[in-house]
This record gives structure tokens, sequence and C-alpha cells, in this order.
């Protein structure tokens, strides 16, 4: 077991699928793109339900604003290992590929 493991919480994700420098680059883009619109789309609905504070917040301007923030949580999200739906789409992308279709 390495440190990094030892430390890691038993909650991240660790992307199974080659070394970054063996991955096809723009399909692993592709697989990672998809998972941060996932996220951001699952960030957008947990937060529906959260009311502002009136005093400081609310309006057009903090709806704008939360949809950016979601999406750099998604990133984020994504960029730390994500939940694995980047590895599943890179896999079948490359099968995909290797299939010709």
């Amino acid at each position: 077991m390495t440190v990094a493991a030892a430390i890691s919480p038993s909650y991240l994700h660790t992307p199974q699928q080659a070394p970054a420098g063996r991955r096809d680059a723009k399909a692993w883009a592709t697989a990672q793109e998809f998972e941060t619109q996932f996220m951001s789309s699952m960030t957008q609905s947990m937060f529906e339900g959260i009311k502002t504070d009136s005093l400081f917040g609310g309006g057009a301007g903090e709806d704008m604003f939360r949809s950016m923030l979601n999406d750099q949580y998604a990133k984020e999200m994504t960029k730390a290992g994500g939940i694995g739906i980047a590895d599943k789409i890179y896999g079948e992308i490359l099968k995909l590929q290797e299939h010709g279709q």
C-alpha cells in the first residue's frame, strides 16, 4: 500500500485506466468533460433547495454565479478523480474505436 493510498479518504475515486502517458488524450478529455457535465448537473440539483440569506444574497446575480460555482465544483471534483464515470466512458470510447463505429 502506498502512502497516498493510506491517507486518501475511501470515498475518493482513483482512476483505474491506463496511466496518463499511455491514454488516448482526446478520448480521455471527452470522458472527463462528460463526467464534469454530469457532476455539474448533480451539484445544481443539490443546491436548488437551499434558500439564500436575504440580507446579503438572492436575486438574478446570485443565480447566475451559483451556476458558475457549481461548474467549478464539478471541474475540481473530476480533476480530483471524480466518481468513476470518466473511466467507464473512456473504456466505452476505446471499445467503439476498436470496433470501427
